[in-house]
């Protein structure tokens, strides 16, 4: 949740519709905030994979991208826990309607990680799919059986390690299947914008000075299923 003041001042003299940028700027603020609330949540799996065969986090290097063979191995964890491809995903609306998607693990990156996975034989660019029909938003491309989507919003970690005790920033790869995590909200109270008008605060506000516009939002996300669900920790090139 939070909120934005907007004087009397800055209503009289603005030629543009201040509310309405306001609640344009909430609104992608709200978006990123559950975003990353979903993210830190299923970030914490249990079921990892470090790039370039290290058993831990700290025992990344520089050199440490992610390669073909970790890709097949982060498929073939998934595919042995049983692991169904994604077929289906949610349409951006408020209905929470479906679409049909070719099936596939879906991998969610960073745009550093997009670089390290361009280098890749086989790797696919969205462009180049025999069809767009079914392109998911933010997918840039895609290796072996999964689906890659870029978001400024991948989790990281920087540590310090190698010859000279390097400073490096993992890189976190979300490779889901089915089912592998929910989010939830309460009907009617998902999102609201609320906004106060001038003197609306009664003696708060004597001098009719201040509108407030915010927004609070109910949001729950959880791990359903671990063995779902994969974590890529790797280092980028870049």
């Amino acid at each position: 949740m939070d909120y934005v003041i907007v004087t009397d001042v800055v209503t009289y003299e603005s030629p543009d519709a201040v509310l309405t940028e306001a609640a344009q700027v909430l609104g992608e603020q709200a978006a990123l905030t559950l975003d990353q609330l979903c993210r830190d949540v299923i970030t914490v799996g249990t079921t990892v994979q470090y790039a370039d065969n290290r058993s831990a986090r700290l025992q990344l290097l520089a050199s440490s991208q992610p390669t073909n063979a970790a890709i097949r191995q982060a498929v073939a964890t998934l595919s042995g826990n049983n692991a169904k491809k994604i077929k289906t995903i949610v349409n951006p609306n408020q209905n929470y309607n479906t679409t049909p998607i070719n099936a596939a693990y879906i991998g969610i990156c960073s745009s550093k990680t997009t670089y390290d996975l361009k280098g890749l034989t086989g790797w696919v660019p969205v462009q180049s799919y025999p069809s767009q029909a079914d392109v998911i938003e933010g997918e840039v491309g895609a290796v072996d059986d999964v689906r890659f989507i870029q978001t400024s919003e991948a989790k990281t970690w920087d540590i310090t390690n190698g010859p000279g005790s390097t400073s490096l920033t993992v890189q976190g790869t979300l490779i889901l299947g089915q089912n592998a995590y929910g989010i939830t909200r309460i009907s009617g109270e998902a999102m609201k914008n609320i906004v106060k008008p001038l003197g609306s605060a009664g003696s708060a506000d004597p001098l009719d000075q201040r509108t407030t516009s915010g927004w609070k939002a109910t949001f729950v996300a959880k791990i359903l299923n671990d063995d779902a669900m994969l974590r890529l920790e790797s280092v980028s090139a870049i």
